[in-house]
């Protein structure tokens, strides 16, 4: 069996060509849609953040009242909100969440709504330099609406 121009070197360039598309495909997540108010520069700063890691994100710019209620029609209990919110693969993620609790809660797959970090603390994805950071727990919101500790970033 004879296969023209098919080489040595082309079939190496071809292994590396696929090997590298393998690689890409594997640190490229799934997509991530955010919901935002239009006047908070931190849920660009956390968007900027999933995308550098390899997240594809959407994003819709929402009234005040509209943001609210969507929190709320994902179940993300007052206690646990912050300044944005994204949805993925049926998950919420609440505020400025970071990477490595994202592939955990898609890994894991629990039995919750998402995840949240309340507020905006200090040093968490998007909110300033990890290396000044205050310390700030990443909660698990339940389907009830209690939330536990999923992880806990100790003050810089």
């Amino acid at each position: 069996m004879t296969f023209t121009g098919l080489t040595r070197r082309t079939l190496m360039v071809s292994a590396l060509g696929v090997a590298g598309a393998s690689r890409l495909l594997a640190e490229t997540g799934p997509v991530i849609h955010v919901s935002k108010d239009a006047g908070c520069p931190c849920c660009a700063d956390w968007i900027d953040y999933l995308r550098a890691v390899g997240f594809a994100v959407t994003e819709a710019v929402l009234e005040a009242d509209a943001l609210a209620a969507l929190k709320g029609d994902l179940g993300i209990p007052l206690g646990a909100q912050s300044c944005h919110t994204g949805v993925v693969e049926g998950y919420a993620l609440e505020g400025h969440v970071p990477v490595a609790d994202i592939r955990r809660l898609l890994a894991e797959r629990p039995d919750a709504v998402g995840i949240a970090v309340p507020g905006m603390p200090f040093g968490s994805p998007g909110m300033g330099p990890e290396s000044r950071r205050e310390a700030y727990d990443v909660l698990l919101v339940r389907k009830d609406g209690a939330t536990e500790v999923f992880a806990t970033y100790a003050a810089a």
